[in-house]
């Protein structure tokens, strides 16, 4: 595609909604055409998600009771950064193991991919990393979270994703690169950051 499409202009943002893991805002946008549109639109510090693979290959899974779908959910392990600042990196090593209750070292993790969990209306950003030699240690939940671990292969975890068993946008993306054999060539994180 070589021509480029107009862009619509964002002209003011009203905040309509200041909550704890998201804020909601009305942006009043013009359109190419010149008309004025209001979007809506929700802002999100942005997140981090881990594949932990266990030294026999299968990949540790959390079940979690997920208010939006009014369901429990299996997905890889995830939470939200702390701050905008946070690298997301540190975000995915504290949720691996707050979550799960396995640790890994720096030089065991590898970036993935980054997605966006809903362009049309939320600027969340996922960056999905893969861990290996997993150390056992203990699970660290917050107050509000009640999560159970299981392991699976990737086979499994495919096969749940078509049956539609897993439904979770970012665990699907993640656990479908991963098997892509993708993942063995992930960047290592630096041992400076």
């Amino acid at each position: 595609m070589s021509e480029k499409l107009p862009r619509p202009e964002r002209i003011k943002r009203t905040l309509v909604h200041h909550g704890a893991i998201t804020d909601i805002y009305a942006d009043t946008m013009r359109l190419p055409d010149g008309t004025e549109e209001t979007f809506d639109f929700i802002g999100h510090k942005g997140a981090a998600a881990v594949i932990p693979v266990l030294d026999d290959g299968r990949i540790l899974m959390v079940r979690q009771y997920r208010n939006a779908v009014e369901d429990y959910t299996l997905e890889i392990p995830a939470g939200g950064r702390a701050s905008v600042t946070e690298p997301t990196h540190e975000c995915a090593f504290r949720e691996l193991e707050e979550e799960t209750g396995y640790y890994a070292k720096r030089e065991d993790v590898t970036f993935l991919l980054t997605m966006y969990t809903t362009v049309a209306f939320c600027n969340e950003k996922i960056d999905i990393y893969v861990a290996r030699n997993l150390t056992r240690t203990a699970q660290h939940l917050d107050d509000d979270e009640y999560i159970d671990v299981y392991a699976y292969t990737i086979d499994e975890l495919k096969d749940k994703i078509l049956k539609g068993e897993i439904v979770d946008g970012k665990t699907i993306a993640g656990l479908m690169t991963y098997a892509s054999g993708i993942s063995d060539t992930g960047t290592v994180l630096p041992s400076g950051i």
